[in-house]
């Protein structure tokens, strides 16, 4: 699976996986983290342009999955509640996260992408979003505590740090 950054000519694929995986949230009782409408159109097109909304291609020309992937400080990471990042160095976020569900290794192909670039790697989800738990599980990452969002919400934060 090719990783590249999206273009606008990827649009309506983009759109395509995050309503399936708005609905695949919704199936496995997570339908209140990105609800109806996350993440919104206008941030999907503010990452395009600033180059760090990413797609997930395979072989078949089609774009399988999407994500954000962000370098520096990400300001709701300041502070960590009942825990604390594994480390203070330089780190990438993976954000908005989506498969179309066509395709097996979205997530592994999106990993693999963002350590080749930086090789520590934050990362948050919604409790009830146990599909994201298990794949950061899965591929090493560690639970480090809550962080909040801007809106006051809570997500679980997890961090794979070089070893």
């Amino acid at each position: 699976m090719l990783v590249r950054k999206a273009k606008m000519e990827d649009w309506e694929q983009i759109l395509y996986c995050y309503q399936k995986a708005r609905q695949y949230m919704k199936d496995t009782g997570n339908g209140s983290q990105w609800g109806d409408h996350h993440p919104p159109e206008d941030m999907l097109k503010e990452d395009i342009e600033l180059g760090q909304l990413y797609v997930c291609v395979a072989e078949d020309d089609k774009v399988h999955g999407v994500f954000a992937f962000l370098l520096g400080e990400d300001p709701t990471y300041g502070y960590v509640k009942d825990g604390a990042w594994l480390n203070n160095e330089a780190y990438g976020t993976i954000h908005r996260i989506a498969g179309d569900g066509e395709y097996k290794g979205v997530f592994k192909a999106a990993l693999a992408y963002c350590q080749s670039q930086i090789n520590n790697i934050r990362a948050d989800t919604h409790e009830n979003n146990k599909t994201m738990q298990h794949l950061f599980e899965k591929y090493g990452f560690k639970k480090v505590g809550i962080i909040f969002l801007l809106d006051g919400r809570e997500r679980i934060a997890y961090h794979l740090a070089a070893k």
